[in-house]
């Protein structure tokens, strides 16, 4: 079913009209002829031209323009003393210009409406100054590059629903600043091609909402200094904010990056907002400045916020994120929290469908910040890096918080097999040992290997890497942050890390004091591992029950002997009881009842008891040893239990 066209509003050339077409020309009439501009006669045409004086107004709705009918009007337009063409009431309203359109350095007086206007060629406003109330341009189409270049919009700048299919630079151009309304409005606008917003100042309310970019979107040290709406908009390309200035709210909810969204050293002044946001790639907040306590909410796949400043409270929650916080200046508190379901506006869920995993967030950096003002809630740390930073013994560390462990199943140190004792471990240390084993680096985007240590991102460079006493004293701040907020059982990984370190610093450790530490750590496990205590207390106790069965047992009880002498001439008896050395036996050492007397002996030196037997005296030797190593080995076993479960 064909569609007739419809006929304008206003009277029309016709010219043209058929049966395919029985409009025709949709151009509005010349005024005081039957003809629009396009196709008037040439005597007509330059009379028409003669006539019009520098800011007359002009209404040429509908018209077809060549490059050369456009160029004889704003020559007839022409302020002679700068040189520029001067429009009053500018109506272009639904014409073609079906080449270039030149309307460089022009002057619109009053309104200029560009409604639904087509530009088959390239449209050139470089350096156009709107002085009106509106500059209209809802619904055109560009079909070729469109340049506002350094153009100054004194009033409402309205480009709604707009076409750009080629190239579009709006760079240095200056919206509002007028008396009145101003703002810029780009809603529903299509950018097929690169936008360019480069050192351009909106004065008023900046909207954008529900514009697609399908090229790259420069804002490049842009200004905004009201609202700056960019709510459902739809970047498919780079999406590129860098330096730029936002006085007012920055309204980003729904708003979608295809590709990365770049913020580098933009200032958020007064926004209270940003987000929530979905972006494919990487989010860039480095260097940037947030002036007021503020809410981020961003899925994206990294959100980097190196040397980003934080001037008030921030609340950033992340999905899917790996999270960098490399030397951020964090002058209030800033909780980075992973949001648990994805986030919903009042336009509905926003679509994760492109972005992996289940919305885990990892923090990757913490190096440079000042911890103290900083809370992570739920998020992984296996690969974070806490060197460098400061205060960490007042960071907090909130909800289910993930640390890297050792490498699972046995492995070969030299010819003897080993077997790394489980427990979470920091960044620094995988990084060290790897580095230290000759590791090769593990390929870039390939997941750990549960059977290896983690390489770092200077491996395998030695002076790059934190050595063990560097290690240490992360160990034993972060220690310090799970004790004071009474996670007891949490800091004893780290206490286990900080002995490791120390036992392996050969520069910052005595040679003494790591000999012990190897020794408390072979005994115990520094204190943290019961089964391994009560390992060698069994082991211990067997030896002692060996050896008091060979050598502490006397092959009898002691016997009684009593002398009698009968002095001269009386019959008065004088007895002297004398005490047998208990001897060992010379066979029948080990039998069950003198397995079971060194049991008894053996238990009684457990709790510091006598075991009230007779013993030979290298028996008496064993039992002082047995005495002093075995309840030593039951305290630490009773200590690593403690550890464990002391709240």
């Amino acid at each position: 079913m064909t569609t007739t066209p419809s006929p304008p509003s206003w009277p029309h050339c016709a010219h043209g009209a058929g049966p395919t077409d029985p409009v025709g020309c949709r151009g509005i009439h010349v005024p005081g002829h039957t003809a629009c501009l396009a196709h008037l006669t040439d005597t007509d045409c330059d009379t028409y031209l003669a006539g019009l004086t520098p800011g007359a107004d002009i209404d040429h709705r509908g018209t077809p323009f060549t490059e050369s009918l456009l160029n004889a009007l704003l020559n007839a337009l022409r302020a002679p003393d700068t040189g520029h063409p001067r429009l009053g009431h500018a109506t272009f309203e639904l014409a073609t210009f079906m080449e270039a359109a030149l309307f460089e350095s022009a002057v619109f007086e009053c309104c200029a409406l560009f409604g639904s206007t087509i530009f088959e060629g390239s449209a050139n406003f470089v350096s156009a100054t709107f002085k009106g109330d509106d500059a209209l341009f809802v619904s055109a189409t560009f079909r070729d590059s469109a340049w506002f270049t350094g153009a100054t919009f004194e009033g409402r700048a309205e480009f709604g629903h707009v076409t750009f299919e080629g190239h579009a630079g709006f760079d240095k151009v200056t919206f509002g600043g007028g008396d009145g309304y101003s703002g810029a409005t780009f809603g529903s606008a299509t950018f097929e091609g690169r936008a360019e917003f480069g050192m351009t100042t909106f004065e008023d309310y900046a909207g954008f909402g529900s514009t697609t970019f399908k090229g790259d979107a420069g804002f490049f040290s842009t200004t905004f200094k009201d609202n700056a709406q960019f709510g459902q908009t739809v970047f498919e390309g780079d999406a590129l904010f860098y330096q730029a200035t936002f006085r007012g709210n920055a309204w980003f909810a729904s708003a979608t990056f295809k590709s990365d969204a770049g913020f580098e050293d933009a200032a958020f002044e007064r926004a209270a907002n940003l987000g929530p946001l979905i972006c494919d790639g990487t989010v860039e907040l480095s260097g940037a400045m947030f002036g007021v306590p503020v809410t981020l909410e961003i899925s994206a796949k990294e959100v980097m916020c190196t040397r980003t400043r934080w001037q008030s409270t921030a609340t950033v929650r992340v999905r899917h994120a790996a999270v960098d916080l490399g030397h951020a200046v964090l002058e209030a508190p800033l909780a980075v929290i992973a949001h648990q379901i994805p986030f919903t506006t009042i336009d509905g869920i926003l679509d994760e469908s492109a972005l992996p995993g289940s919305g885990a967030v990892r923090v990757v950096s913490v190096q440079g910040v000042d911890a103290a003002h900083l809370v992570l809630t739920d998020t992984d740390l296996s690969d974070c890096l806490f060197s460098g930073a400061f205060h960490l013994d007042q960071l907090r560390l909130e909800g289910r918080t993930t640390l890297a462990s050792t490498p699972t199943g046995w492995h070969r140190k030299g010819i003897a097999p080993i077997r790394w004792t489980r427990r979470r471990t920091l960044a620094e240390e995988h990084h060290w040992r790897a580095q230290t084993a000759g590791q090769l680096t593990a390929p870039a985007g390939t997941p750990p290997e549960p059977r290896r240590w983690r390489t770092g991102p200077h491996h395998p460079d030695p002076a790059r890497t934190p050595d063990p006493d560097d290690v240490a004293a992360l160990y034993r701040q972060l220690r310090k942050a799970f004790e004071d907020g009474k996670n007891e059982p949490g800091a004893a990984d780290f206490y286990y890390g900080e002995c490791e370190m120390r036992r392996h610093d050969r520069t910052g450790t005595p040679t003494a004091e790591r000999r012990l530490l190897w020794a408390y750590w072979l005994l115990s496990g520094y204190g943290l591992r019961a089964g391994r205590a009560l390992g060698w207390l069994a082991a211990a106790m067997l030896a002692t029950i060996v050896l008091l069965m060979a050598f502490g047992l006397p092959a009898s009880s002691p016997k009684q002997e009593a002398t009698g002498t009968v002095p001269p001439g009386g019959g008065k008896v004088t007895f002297v009881i004398d005490k047998q050395d208990p001897k060992n036996p010379t066979r029948d050492r080990f039998t069950s009842k003198r397995f079971d007397k060194a049991l008894s002996v053996t238990l009684n030196s457990v709790v510091f008891r006598s075991s009230g037997q007779d013993l030979t005296t290298t028996g008496t030797y064993i039992e002082m040893t047995s005495r002093i190593l075995e309840p030593a080995l039951l305290a630490l076993a009773v200590l690593a239990v403690r550890g464990r479960i002391k709240r």
